[in-house]
């Protein structure tokens, strides 16, 4: 699979820090846990986690780790360790409350903060971003990080006309960004979707100066379409009809990954009423209670129960939902994603809404974590996250419940850990 050319660059930037830095730092040890390790692999009973200088050192059962005399122990006995969430579609910093447009780097590391306090230590932000956005992704890979990691895509590419998108592509790729972003998409009849000589030209552009594509994308037609234009990575669920045999053919022929958003059709209409996470306490502790009283308001949830548009994406829902499994069967990579970030799209709870929807789709607790772990940092070209194992970042979630029994136990959140440093509670 390859790299996008600042990814790589972020990666080899990386190892240097660790490789000159790692040998004299003092270490921690974290001892005790159920480990899992986020490869898919079972997880490691009674495991060590030791961590020197935002590196994991080693990982593995107690019996086979030698800790340092000098080593912090931290007990974490009866808890379970899993790697960090990466969510591989979300938006960051271009919203605060319920308004849009307010995007600047101070909002985008608040969101970053935001996101790693719910135990998402990575986010692949697919449009909307900025020089600001790329000035933070660009100080991350240090020892001392203790906020979410980002990717960044620039602006989505739009245009009419071949020309014009190659012109918004190269702009984008001039800011050094991960993904080029485009949307294939009519909004249910609403709009006129981007023709196929055009985003062949956005595919095309990218992929000549190796820079990966992402595709916002509806139908299912449009799907095999992108697909066979090039793109390299399926940014949404399909949601109007039941995937085929030649759909999943054409995902696996370059190992293409599949993002479902599910919580983002569950954003369209779920405020047409209360909904039940307004009582929970793991959202309700970073809400603001402006926003949910502006979500209250009955002349809103009236408009929404109104909403056409609410009401098929309702619909679509649960084709997504029922999509998911048989593409999981045939061998298609899926890397957990929820756009989130704009307005209503509640970035960290989101997240663990995700995880509990893949589980009512028929993915197994297991199959999820790794969706969201190590499948996704594959899925996004990055190699020194998603899994726990020696030389990459100590980027970690320690859970009170094992979320192998459960899956909404990753919201039993005891601590985060991003390059081994402890993501500070809400200030």
């Amino acid at each position: 699979m390859m790299l996008p050319r600042a990814v790589t660059t972020i990666i080899v930037f990386a190892f240097a820090v660790g490789c000159t830095t790692g040998g004299d730092a003092p270490a921690k040890a974290f001892v005790g846990a159920t480990i899992i390790d986020g490869s898919g692999a079972p997880p490691i009973e009674n495991g060590v986690l030791l961590v020197r200088a935002g590196r994991i050192e080693a990982v593995g059962p107690d019996a086979s780790i030698t800790v340092p005399e000098s080593a912090e122990r931290i007990d974490v006995a009866g808890r379970t360790i899993i790697p960090g969430l990466i969510n591989a579609h979300g938006h960051i910093g271009d919203t605060r409350g319920l308004e849009g447009d307010q995007y600047s780097e101070a909002n985008v590391l608040y969101q970053l903060r935001l996101n790693a306090r719910y135990g998402v230590t990575t986010v692949n932000s697919l449009g909307g971003d900025g020089a600001e956005g790329v000035r933070v992704r660009d100080a991350q890979s240090a020892p001392g990080l203790d906020r979410a990691r980002l990717l960044v895509a620039g602006a989505v590419v739009t245009g009419e006309t071949p020309e014009e998108v190659r012109h918004a592509v190269d702009e984008n790729i001039a800011m050094e960004v991960n993904f080029i972003k485009i949307r294939v998409d009519d909004n249910l009849g609403t709009s006129t979707k981007m023709a196929p000589a055009v985003f062949q030209a956005v595919i095309d552009r990218a992929h000549e100066q190796g820079v990966r594509v992402a595709s916002h994308l509806y139908y299912l037609e449009d799907a095999k379409a992108l697909l066979r234009a090039g793109t390299d990575f399926v940014a949404h669920s399909v949601r109007d009809l039941p995937v085929d045999a030649e759909f999943i053919a054409l995902m696996n022929e370059r190992d293409i990954c599949y993002s479902p958003t599910l919580t983002r059709e569950v954003s369209t209409f779920v405020y047409e009423d209360v909904p039940d996470f307004f009582e929970d306490p793991f959202f309700l502790r970073e809400v603001d209670p402006a926003v949910l009283e502006a979500l209250k308001d009955p002349d809103r949830q009236r408009s929404v129960r109104e909403s056409r548009g609410a009401q098929q994406y309702k619909q679509a829902l649960q084709i997504a939902l029922a999509n998911l499994r048989p593409l999981a069967d045939g061998g298609v990579r899926i890397a957990m994603g929820t756009d989130a970030g704009p307005p209503a799209r509640f970035q960290g709870y989101f997240e663990h809404m995700e995880l509990a929807l893949m589980a009512e789709a028929g993915l197994t607790p297991m199959e999820i974590i790794k969706s969201a772990t190590g499948d996704a940092a594959a899925c996004l070209g990055l190699g020194d996250v998603g899994t726990l194992e020696a030389r990459k970042w100590a980027d970690f979630v320690v859970l009170r419940e094992n979320p192998l029994e459960n899956i909404e136990n990753t919201r039993s959140i005891e601590s985060v850990w991003i390059a081994g440093n402890r993501v500070p509670e809400r200030r």
